[in-house]
């Protein structure tokens, strides 16, 4: 199979979707692989590296559209990306189409088969190749919100863990999940005083023991949401319903009763955001604030750490991709219901029936998918 590495164009984006000894493994295995001309520069992997590895370089993303089957990418595409895809393609990047009109009907009018990172399965039901992207803007969440204390970016003025005999800043995290774990992590190392909320019960129990009181667990409910994040320095929103919009856990005005300076990271704003204030940034201008609260909601957050993302991201996406490229797309996905998971569209209708739903648009599987 033709596959198909085109460079990111989005703002800030420094990561590329397959690695040199990526391109290696697919070469070795008979694919032929292209590369845009310094698609792996920002993360260190330059054109001499690919082209040792087996692969082709050229010059345009629109030569590796015209000759690719497979593409694969890292961020959702953008406007110029998807009026180059055509029905013959397979597009493999993370799409986040819940909260974005524009790119489904894109898509949908492009005729390819879009495959998801951030709804593919595993047998536990877990989504293998979001959470390491998840693990590192957990990790970030903290580091961002540490900097927006600071009273010179408009925070409280506040260090996060406090020294002694001046106790450190509040944060609470919303959601146990990936993110969420890592996010509060992070937090009780820095010396926070950390709350995780969580509506699920034995995953409270599981970070309870996890944390053994470094951090506390509370169950989410409107009344005690509210409670505590009028008096936290640090929210961190890390919610997640697989393929579907964020919630909206808090409001316009919640916020108006946070203290002035205190700061939101909405680590959910691919899918929509979980502040009602949330509305997407980019790391040229990553906060804003609304009621004397800083917002950061950069809606790529790893391509901060883009050498550090795409290592950990490839590790998890590359067995996907040679399963793609060595069997083609539809045996692919008819042998593995986790990574038919993944199709959100295909055949001009979408596909997963979560993205349908937030959208109002018709859900269709497509009459070969057997697997799902």
């Amino acid at each position: 199979m033709r596959i198909g590495v085109p460079k990111e164009i989005k703002v800030h984006e420094y990561r590329v979707g397959l690695t040199p000894n990526g391109a290696a493994e697919l070469v070795a295995a008979g694919h032929e692989v292209f590369v845009e001309t310094r698609a792996g520069d920002g993360v260190g992997f330059y054109d001499a590296d690919y082209e040792k590895a087996g692969a082709r370089i050229l010059d345009s993303a629109g030569a590796v559209f015209e000759t690719a089957e497979l593409i694969v990418k890292v961020k959702e595409p953008q406007p110029v990306e998807y009026k180059r895809l055509k029905e013959h393609h397979t597009l493999f990047t993370y799409l986040h189409l819940a909260p974005d009109p524009q790119q489904t009907q894109g898509l949908m009018e492009s005729g390819c088969t879009a495959i998801a990172y951030e709804t593919v399965t595993d047998a536990q039901g877990r989504l293998p190749l979001l959470r390491p992207m998840s693990e590192v803007a957990g990790r970030m969440s903290v580091q961002v919100a540490a900097a927006a204390l600071q009273k010179s970016n408009g925070g409280r003025g506040m260090l996060l863990g406090g020294v002694p005999g001046v106790g450190p800043a509040r944060v609470i995290v919303l959601g146990g999940g990936v993110s969420g774990t890592h996010a509060a992590e992070m937090a009780v190392g820095l010396r926070a005083d950390v709350t995780i909320f969580d509506r699920s019960i034995k995953r409270l129990a599981e970070l309870d023991a996890e944390f053994r009181g470094s951090a506390k667990t509370a169950f989410s409910t409107q009344a005690a949401l509210e409670s505590a994040v009028r008096d936290a320095d640090v929210v961190i929103g890390a919610v997640l319903v697989p393929g579907a919009a964020a919630p909206k856990l808090v409001t316009r005005e919640m916020v108006k009763t946070m203290k002035e300076g205190s700061v939101l990271v909405d680590i959910a704003i691919d899918q929509g955001g979980c502040f009602e204030t949330s509305r997407p940034t980019t790391h040229d201008d990553p906060t804003y604030i609304v009621d004397g609260v800083v917002h950061y909601c950069v809606a790529n957050m790893p391509g901060a750490v883009a050498r550090t993302s795409t290592l950990a991201l490839t590790n998890a996406t590359l067995p996907f991709t040679r399963a793609l490229a060595d069997k083609g797309t539809k045996k692919a996905l008819n042998d593995d219901p986790f990574l038919a998971e993944g199709l959100n569209v295909a055949e001009g209708k979408v596909t997963y029936k979560p993205v349908a739903d937030d959208l109002g648009l018709e859900y269709r599987k497509p009459d070969w998918l057997t697997s799902i």
